[in-house]
């Protein structure tokens, strides 16, 4: 499934994954103040659980975070747990999100 293409969304609060033009999977974002984003939405299409799509989401999350200096906040439960089984993500997550 190397055809899954990644894009930040028009508003630039998130990122998506396309699968043939078709939208896979979200992951959403607000900016709080200078130093904080805080992920509250995640999805991924029931037909690509199986793929890293997720994982990779949120690395583009984390990625764009270490760029701007951020820290990430969670409220979205299945982002908590892709953080919680990448402590290379420990940098960017504030301590309390998991």
């Amino acid at each position: 499934m190397n055809n899954v293409e990644y894009e930040r969304l028009p508003d630039g609060c998130g990122f998506c994954a396309k699968f043939d033009g078709k939208n896979i999977g979200e992951i959403t974002f607000v900016k709080i103040g200078l130093d904080k984003l805080m992920i509250d939405h995640t999805f991924i299409d029931d037909a690509y659980q199986r793929l890293p799509i997720e994982f990779r989401l949120v690395s583009m999350v984390v990625n764009l975070a270490r760029e701007q200096h951020r820290k990430i906040l969670s409220i979205c439960p299945s982002t908590l747990n892709v953080f919680a089984g990448h402590p290379e993500f420990d940098d960017v997550r504030l301590m309390n999100s998991r």
